[in-house]
């Protein structure tokens, strides 16, 4: 595998093109994306060409991996030997699978390019029928998936096709599929920033970044249940009709979409925005501007133009300001989005003065000189 770096880019841009296309084979790091994204370039994901043509690297000064081409046979069993239907197999190897399963392979790469995921971590699956979805398997990189890896469940998450065991947390995918029919694809990683605001039980305040309002708005908070449990799908499912975005207490988050790459700029908008609210809070204290309340109102409406779920929008504009959401920050109510019991109980402790805090310091220092201090 070759890995298309942002010094490679620069060199790309020099040669006027005005699209690279790529295969499985070439991996564009995120800083030459966000360059030729900058430059206007378009990107093609070619799946079963050759190397690009227009690579400006040749594959012997590239840092080579070896990774298995996609040549292995369908499977016409499952892997504890069971034998799959031939209409399910039919539709598992269709146009439109075959396509899908190269954008879950795509959005696999981009999650952990972007470190959302770590280990086998995470998981995708996007909705090829009434009663079928293709599914990431368990055990294996989201960095380094290929079509042949991919599995086909139906909405009881019984296995239809597929040569490894579909991933164990498709159920909660299933419980958004069931309660949100506008959902055609479902996403679930571990980006960090968004992770600590799920870890640390606290849903992202509103009314900072336009684009957070539009595209996502309130993300729901969900309580810790078992990874892949069917109690985990019982709070996600009511969650998904009003909510792109779910932090999963203690664990990540899950968003869906209208398409894969739809549920993934669900993923990428959460994690950026809760980003930047967490370097916000560590400049210095001063006026900390929000969006105006009529404001609010206006992309309210242009979201429900686009046709987005949003549980605000029979609010008026003075209820969609009735708390600062730096006051949020800062007082930190942890309570969950679920009728279930709050995420975290809110800490009860006195916050100690620069002063005492100095003191205390400066106490435990003498004492341990003290100590080191020949008698």
């Amino acid at each position: 595998m070759s890995v298309f770096s942002a010094k490679d880019a620069e060199e790309f841009l020099k040669s006027g093109a005005k699209e690279l296309r790529y295969n499985r084979n070439l991996q564009i790091t995120p800083g030459a994306r966000d360059l030729l994204s900058e430059a206007g370039i378009r990107l093609i994901f070619e799946s079963d060409s050759p190397t690009p043509a227009n690579s400006p690297i040749p594959l012997s000064h590239a840092s080579n991996t070896p990774r298995p081409m996609n040549t292995k046979p369908v499977a016409t069993h499952s892997p504890d030997g069971k034998p799959y239907k031939p209409e399910h197999l039919a539709l598992f190897t269709s146009p439109e699978a075959e396509k899908l399963k190269l954008e879950i392979c795509d959005i696999g790469r981009r999650m952990w390019m972007r470190e959302y995921t770590d280990g086998n971590g995470g998981n995708i699956s996007a909705r090829i029928g009434p009663n079928e979805f293709l599914c990431t398997p368990t055990g294996v990189s989201k960095g380094f998936l290929t079509p042949d890896m991919i599995c086909m469940v139906d909405s009881n998450a019984n296995q239809l096709a597929g040569s490894l065991p579909r991933t164990s947390e498709i159920t909660t995918h299933l419980a958004i599929y069931k309660t949100t029919p506008e959902a055609k694809a479902v996403c679930h990683a571990h980006p960090v920033h968004a992770t600590a605001f799920a870890v640390a039980g606290f849903e992202p305040p509103p009314r900072l970044i336009p684009e957070w309002e539009v595209f996502v708005g309130k993300a729901a908070l969900a309580p810790y249940r078992t990874p892949g449990s069917p109690e985990m799908a019982e709070v996600i499912g009511p969650l998904a009709p009003k909510h792109q975005s779910i932090l999963m207490g203690n664990h990540g988050v899950i968003c869906w979409g209208t398409s894969v790459e739809d549920a993934y700029f669900k993923m990428e908008i959460t994690d950026a925005y809760c980003r930047t609210i967490f370097i916000a809070m560590q400049l210095p204290s001063g006026q900390h501007p929000t969006i105006p309340c009529d404001k609010m109102s206006e992309l309210l409406e242009l979201k429900k133009k686009m046709g987005l779920p949003d549980p605000r929008y029979d609010l008026k504009p003075a209820e969609l300001c009735e708390v600062d959401p730096w006051a949020l920050m800062q007082d930190r109510p942890r309570t969950c989005s679920s009728p279930a019991q709050p995420c975290h109980p809110s800490p009860n402790f006195t916050q100690a003065t620069n002063a005492e805090l100095e003191a205390l310091v400066q106490s435990l220092t003498d004492e341990i000189m003290a100590k080191l201090t020949p008698k």
